[in-house]
């Protein structure tokens, strides 16, 4: 295999049915991105389900794919952040396992990047993006991010889309300061990497919602909270 030039990341939690088409999908829209220079890695946070188990068949008779497993559950962002670690490509990208995101956008998420972006990441919420999803979701999602440009100052329209690419060596510069260890993660690194003056490029995408995919108001209240802790570590380190 040639020098690694992009490095895909799958985070899994018991999604074992999902890997069975994200894998091979993956693969087919990184080999035309990136030809014989990608890997795709499976970043496995302590499942139940076989998941691991998958990975491994799938390794060994595709070493571009590989598996990240851990024992215990650390959560997404920690998990994320282990892996952007032991990637191989200086371009490391990320996307829910339902792929949500339609996976055509891959090529534009991975040039942003190629023409000098720190960061790229999808957005559901420009006036361009097509994106299907409940009521109560456009609701949540609206006001999260409505309170994360006014809370945070934050310049993005959507800060938790799953659908994230980055320059790897200024990731990994940001990473020690990023808190987060589960979904709140995505907004702090875009937060925190606008403080810092990275150059982020937030683009229109194409986005369906996944089956049984739902808000309940402990995730409302704890994202929340979570804004609220990020301001006050803000406030305190400018002070």
């Amino acid at each position: 295999m040639s020098e690694i030039e992009v490095s895909s990341v799958l985070p899994v939690y018991n999604d074992r049915e999902a890997l069975t088409i994200a894998i091979p999908r993956s693969i087919e829209h990184l080999e035309a991105i990136a030809p014989g220079r990608f890997e795709l890695i499976v970043a496995e946070d302590g499942s139940s389900d076989g998941s691991a188990e998958f990975v491994r068949e799938c390794a060994e008779s595709d070493p571009r794919v590989r598996l990240m497993h851990g024992d215990e559950r650390l959560g997404r962002g920690k998990a994320l952040a282990r892996a952007f670690a032991g990637a191989h490509g200086p371009i490391v990208c990320y996307y829910d396992v339902d792929l949500a995101t339609d996976m055509q956008h891959l090529a534009e998420l991975i040039a942003a990047i190629r023409d000098g972006a720190d960061i790229a990441t999808g957005s559901r919420l420009l006036p361009e993006s097509n994106i299907v999803r409940t009521g109560d979701r456009e609701i949540a999602s609206r006001g999260y991010n409505r309170l994360v440009r006014t809370i945070l100052k934050s310049h993005l329209y959507d800060h938790q889309c799953g659908f994230k690419a980055f320059n790897r060596a200024r990731l990994l510069t940001l990473l020690p300061s990023v808190e987060s260890n589960h979904w709140f993660w995505d907004t702090e690194v875009l937060v925190r990497a606008q403080r810092n003056g990275y150059r982020i490029s937030e683009f229109p995408v194409r986005w369906r919602q996944g089956e049984g995919t739902t808000v309940k108001p402990k995730d409302v209240l704890e994202m929340g909270s979570a804004i609220l802790h990020l301001w006050w570590q803000l406030h305190a380190e400018k002070n």
